[in-house]
């Protein structure tokens, strides 16, 4: 019977294994569908970075309150999946606590942590449940989250809880197992559950055996399912956040790179001379398709919490336009996910006639940003839905001819005049004399 488990399990999780590798190599392939840009800052300064935006969450202490509920889950997920190196070696080898033997006390330490972090955990589940669908947060009604979105936040939370659940019953009835039955290691008193080990006492050890192993059973399956469903989900930051604020680019907010193609374009105008023998005419300005876009715009798309911060911070959203930062990111990131599995079913990628620019992203949208950065400011692992905003624009404005008049009135006076106004440069001290 054991050697069944053992096979059952090592199938199982060579098949989990299989499966989110097989997703992460599509994750990266869509990723690098995207440009190539470099991106400014030195190795130091972006483990730095790395250290205070991923793993001390920095951005997050402007709410003290939620940042400490988002923390604990942070810190549960990364620590309490210890213990899941255990689960997996007493799948392989058939063993069952295959460390409390040789690390006595200090295991009954470590798993005593990982049990009040899960009930942390759970606390704070319930917690941002309440903050979603009871109290109804502003930033988490908005209509780009009908649907699954809304949907798939509620499912982690949920699952997070069960799953948490499964781990402190599996410990109190392993702490009843230890008093009936002599091949069970002692593994000392846990606090948490061994609050819940007395509502278990009355069973027999045949019943408790089969419950214990119904649990560990559920919580390591449902540990496979959570991984392979997290690519699927907005949870997938949980991941991304990291390669994300690290290759953050180190540089002032609000700083917007220049189009080498046009710069060379006006060089070449002034000095004719200068036009390289094999130069070409660029085919497009700007992006109106994911693939037009920089390979950090599409890991931005992938790190997008769909938290709703950025659109708070909105001044356009805010007096009621009809940009919205969220949904920008979510936008990129659906019509990514539309790309690559065309390249799933095709091989290569057969035209849509789609594009994120139009089909997923409107002008009206893109129009109303005032490249103000609140957004960049507000987004807790630095996502620059702007940047996205800036490159769609730009394709609108020189390949679509599509801006407003007044838009176009205030080029020509930079053009012309040197400032956004329409009066001659001699006559740009002016206001100064007439205030006198």
């Amino acid at each position: 019977m054991a050697i069944i488990q053992q096979i059952a399990f090592v199938l199982l999780a060579s098949i989990s294994i299989a499966l989110f590798t097989k997703k992460i190599k599509e994750l990266i392939r869509n990723i690098s569908l995207g440009q190539a840009v470099s991106l400014p800052g030195t190795t130091s300064e972006r483990v730095s970075q790395l250290v205070l935006l991923a793993f001390g969450q920095k951005k997050m202490f402007a709410n003290l309150p939620v940042a400490v509920m988002h923390f604990i889950l942070y810190a549960g997920f990364i620590i309490i999946n210890i213990e899941v190196v255990e689960i997996v070696l007493d799948g392989i080898l058939g063993t069952h606590r295959l460390f409390a033997p040789s690390l006595g006390g200090l295991y009954t330490f470590l798993i005593n942590t990982f049990e009040i972090l899960a009930f942390l955990v759970l606390v704070a589940c319930v917690a941002f449940l309440i903050r979603r669908n009871v109290m109804k947060i502003s930033r988490f009604q908005k209509p780009e989250l009908n649907g699954w979105p809304r949907s798939d936040a509620n499912f982690i939370l949920i699952t997070e809880i069960v799953l948490m659940g499964l781990f402190i019953t599996m410990n109190a009835l392993d702490a009843n197992l230890q008093k009936v039955d002599s091949h069970y290691t002692g593994t000392g008193t846990f606090y948490i559950s061994g609050l819940m080990a007395p509502l278990f006492g009355g069973l027999g050890s045949g019943t408790i055996v089969v419950l214990e192993r119904t649990c560990w059973w559920l919580h390591i399956v449902g540990i496979f399912a959570f991984l392979n469903y997290l690519p699927y989900s907005k949870h997938l930051h949980i991941f991304m956040a990291f390669p994300n604020s690290y290759y953050n680019p180190i540089q002032p907010a609000g700083v917007i790179s220049n189009m080498p193609v046009i710069q060379n374009e006006v060089l070449y105008a002034m000095q004719p001379e200068l036009i390289p023998a094999d130069a070409s005419t660029p085919n497009k300005f700007g992006a109106n398709d994911v693939t037009d876009l920089t390979w950090k715009n599409l890991l931005d798309a992938y790190s997008c919490t769909e938290c709703g911060r950025c659109t708070d911070a909105c001044p356009a959203n805010q007096t009621g336009k009809a940009l919205n930062p969220r949904k920008i990111m979510m936008d990129t990131r659906d019509r990514l996910e539309e790309v690559g599995n065309n390249i799933n079913k095709n091989g290569s990628f057969v035209p849509d006639n789609k594009s994120l620019l139009h089909n997923y992203i409107t002008t009206e949208e893109l129009k109303a940003c005032t490249t103000c950065n609140a957004c960049v400011q507000a987004c807790p692992v630095s996502i620059n839905p702007v940047n996205i905003i800036m490159a769609l624009r730009r394709y609108l404005i020189l390949d679509e001819s599509n801006s407003p008049a007044e838009w176009n009135n205030m080029s020509n006076n930079i053009e012309n005049n040197g400032a956004p106004w329409q009066f001659s440069p001699a006559d740009r001290d002016k206001w100064a004399t007439e205030v006198v």
